[in-house]
C-alpha cells in the first residue's frame, strides 16, 4: 500500500520505572519531530487507569503518528532508539498501524491524513476523536461526560480504546476500536453518547475539533491484558466494551 500512514504508540509504565516514563514523555515532546518521515505527530497523556477523567494516569502514554509511508514507519516502529527504549521499559506496550478512509475537522489546523482508502464492508475500523475545548466551557463539557463514559461498559462490539489529551482539561481525543462500522455507528447514535454530541454541539464547547476513521492492521502487544491482534483477528471478540477503555472524549 502507498500514502500516508498513521500509528498509534501506547504505553504502560512499568512502576519502578516511573521516573524515567516521564522525563522520557518530555524528551518525546521537544525531539520527536526529527524523525525521518515522520509528517505529524502528538506526544500524549493518558487518564488514570488509561481511561478518562480529570485524573491523570502517572504511567500510561500514547504517541500518535503519521508517516509518508509503510517503510518510514516501519523503521521508526522496529529501529528507533525511544520506541525500543519504551518496549525496554513497558508493562505493556502496543502498536496498530491505520490508513484512513473518512475525517472530518482539524487537529492543529489541519487533516494530517490521506483520506483516500476506501470504506471497509466488513471487519474492524478505528475511530479518533480528539477537541480543544474553550476554557471558558469546560467546565460544563466536563459535567456531560460521566454518563457517556458509563455506557461504553455496555456499548456492544467495542473491543478497545483509551482516553489520551495533549494537555489536561483542554485538550482531549479517544482512541477506540471496534468490531465494524456498524456496531460504531449504533453506539454513537444512541443513548447517552448522542446527548453528549447534541450538547456539544448546541454549548459549541470545541474551537478545533476532528473526527476520523480508519482500516486498522499490524496490530502488535497488548493493552490491559487483551491481545490487540487477537481481538482485531476475531478470535477474542468480547460482546461488551471493556471497562474503563472506551469514548467519549474526556480523559487526561
Amino acid at each position: 500500500m502507498t500514502g500516508k500512514v498513521a500509528v498509534v504508540v501506547l504505553v504502560d509504565v512499568k512502576p519502578a520505572a516511573r521516573a524515567w516514563g516521564f522525563l522520557h514523555f518530555l524528551r518525546c515532546r521537544a525531539g520527536l519531530g526529527r524523525v525521518d518521515g515522520l509528517t505529524f505527530h502528538k506526544v500524549l497523556g493518558s487518564g488514570h487507569e488509561g481511561g478518562f477523567g480529570l485524573r491523570p494516569s502517572l504511567s500510561r502514554q500514547g504517541l500518535f503518528c503519521v508517516f509518508r509511508d509503510d517503510v518510514a514507519a516501519t523503521a521508526f516502529l522496529e529501529e528507533h532508539p525511544w520506541v525500543r527504549a519504551y518496549r525496554d521499559h513497558a508493562k505493556e506496550f502496543l502498536t496498530v498501524r491505520l490508513r484512513a478512509f473518512s475525517s472530518r475537522g482539524a487537529w492543529a489546523g489541519a487533516c494530517p491524513f490521506d483520506v483516500a482508502t476506501p470504506a471497509p464492508a466488513t471487519g474492524p475500523v478505528a475511530a479518533l476523536t480528539r477537541a480543544s475545548i474553550r476554557p471558558a466551557l469546560a467546565a460544563r463539557f466536563w459535567r456531560h461526560s460521566p454518563p457517556a463514559e458509563r455506557s461504553l461498559e455496555t456499548a456492544r462490539g467495542c473491543l478497545l480504546a483509551t482516553g489520551l489529551g495533549e494537555a489536561p482539561l483542554l485538550r482531549q481525543a479517544t482512541f477506540t476500536l471496534w468490531e465494524s462500522a456498524a456496531a460504531m455507528d449504533a453506539y454513537a447514535r444512541t443513548g447517552a453518547h448522542l446527548e453528549a454530541i447534541r450538547a456539544a454541539g448546541r454549548g459549541r464547547f470545541f474551537s478545533e475539533s476532528m473526527f476520523s476513521r480508519f482500516v486498522p492492521y499490524d496490530p502488535r502487544g497488548s493493552w490491559k491484558g487483551l491481545p490487540l491482534g487477537q481481538l482485531l483477528l476475531g478470535s477474542a471478540t468480547p460482546s461488551t466494551c471493556v471497562p474503563e477503555l472506551c469514548e467519549p472524549i474526556a480523559s487526561w
